[in-house]
């Protein structure tokens, strides 16, 4: 596995600590957007050290094959975050699994950005980390994300009954899998 991929806008790199006031920056920028979908946090998330430790914690996974985050960034500006998608709990002998999960920057919304980093890397994990299944969560009225793991060949499975505390209350979640062709 490589930590950097190219496609046809973006390139697609895994960081290292040093790049944490990036990652800072595009949290920062996208709070009200990306919090009323994602579980609870830390009070210090917000904080140049916690995302450095994050980022160290991550990178030493991606070496471990255990977990990859791959943060996207447009062609013409290789230095600005647009997105990111993880690939988590993997398991290997005997489930050769794992969850995925995605954010973009809300600027970049609706231009295919998320297609493109998520058909790459879904590639990466079924034919270079030669996994099986990818299972993904969304909460029901996240049309937009719906919409694009439905586009992207995922298949609803189920509800996962309140499964995240996602601004102070347990939310419900659509469960979603794409198997390997």
């Amino acid at each position: 596995m490589h930590f950097q991929y190219e496609t046809k806008r973006l390139f697609l790199r895994i960081l290292e600590p040093s790049e944490a006031e990036k990652v800072l920056n595009f949290q920062l920028n996208n709070m009200g957007y990306f919090e009323r979908y994602e579980a609870s946090r830390p009070a210090n998330f917000y904080t140049l050290d916690y995302q450095k430790n994050t980022l160290q914690c991550e990178y030493n996974m991606a070496v471990q094959s255990s977990l990859f985050r791959y943060y996207a960034f447009l062609k013409g500006h290789p230095d600005q975050i647009i997105g990111t998608v993880c690939y988590r709990d993997i398991k290997r002998a005997g489930f050769f699994s794992c969850e995925t999960g995605y954010k973009f920057d809300h600027r970049y919304w609706h231009h295919g950005y998320a297609s493109e980093t998520l058909e790459k890397t879904i590639d990466l994990m079924f034919y270079e980390e030669h996994l099986h299944r990818i299972q993904a969560s969304v909460m029901p009225e996240n049309d937009a994300s719906i919409h694009l793991l439905e586009s992207l060949g995922f298949e609803q499975e189920g509800i996962a009954r309140q499964s995240a505390l996602v601004c102070g209350q347990w939310q419900d979640h659509i469960r979603y899998a794409l198997i390997r062709p």
